[in-house]
């Protein structure tokens, strides 16, 4: 009966073939919206990784076969989290400018004290800022954007293979550059009801000028809260266009940062 021999470097070669997809993804799944979410357990995350090595593994191409212990080895995990980390940090920014407009819309309305923990993230938010959130969020998995980010983390491996280059200056300089985006996308959300409300608080000026015995601060803050919240009605009309383009430049962004080696 012949003996079934395995040499390290088969083992290696075996172990490392489910090990390097799984530093990338599970990195990917603890920084990306939704699933890397603070409520969403890490045993969840863990075990979601898990089934998405072996599902992926078969169709990857051989992985290196580097020592674990070696400075090689050490690189490489560096090399494979922070693509995934860059990967979803990028989805994370887009979700973060409907927070970002809703704590612009929130100081303006007089609500910025109206703040709240943020289960997702563990952040304290004014309270429409989780709810510009929540909406993005539902709109996000209403459209299987899940699924488009996370084809884009797959499709990554052709263009940053396992022991490849990884990324460059110009990855990262896109990343940075999303935070000047990221400003510019909440401010175009909030840029009609900023409008409206400035000419609102304007009058108040005009009133307590015409007026100097009437107290602005006790009549001004309720009829700007009733208008604030009567403008958001009305903004919504174009919400989910304004959404769809968000996401689209978000995932245009992410899709240059997977598929540009």
């Amino acid at each position: 009966m012949q003996e079934l021999v395995i040499s390290e470097e088969q083992l290696m070669q075996f172990i490392g073939q489910y090990i390097w997809p799984l530093m990338r993804i599970s990195a990917f799944y603890f920084a990306v919206p939704v699933i890397g979410a603070r409520t969403v357990p890490a045993r969840v995350r863990i075990i979601l990784s898990l089934f998405t090595v072996i599902i992926l593994v078969p169709v990857l191409p051989p992985a290196p076969v580097v020592s674990f212990l070696s400075a090689q080895g050490f690189m490489m995990v560096i090399q494979e989290v922070l693509i995934g980390l860059a990967l979803g940090f990028c989805m994370q920014v887009v979700m973060h400018v409907f927070v970002l407009a809703g704590q612009f819309i929130a100081m303006k309305m007089g609500l910025g004290f109206a703040a709240m923990n943020d289960p997702s993230s563990g952040v304290s938010v004014t309270i429409l800022s989780q709810f510009y959130l929540l909406l993005s969020t539902l709109l996000f998995l209403s459209v299987n954007g899940h699924l488009v980010v996370l084809q884009l983390m797959i499709d990554s491996y052709n263009t940053f293979p396992i022991g490849g280059a990884g990324m460059n200056d110009a990855h990262f300089s896109t990343i940075v550059g999303m935070g000047s985006w990221l400003f510019s996308a909440a401010l175009l959300i909030t840029l009609p009801l900023f409008t409206s409300l400035l000419i609102v608080n304007m009058s108040f000026g005009v009133m307590s000028r015409s007026a100097p015995q009437m107290n602005v601060f006790t009549v001004g803050f309720p009829i700007t809260l009733i208008l604030g919240f009567i403008l958001m009605w009305f903004t919504f009309a174009n919400f989910l266009p304004v959404y769809f383009d968000i996401m689209e430049e978000g995932i245009g962004v992410l899709r240059t940062l997977a598929l540009t080696p």
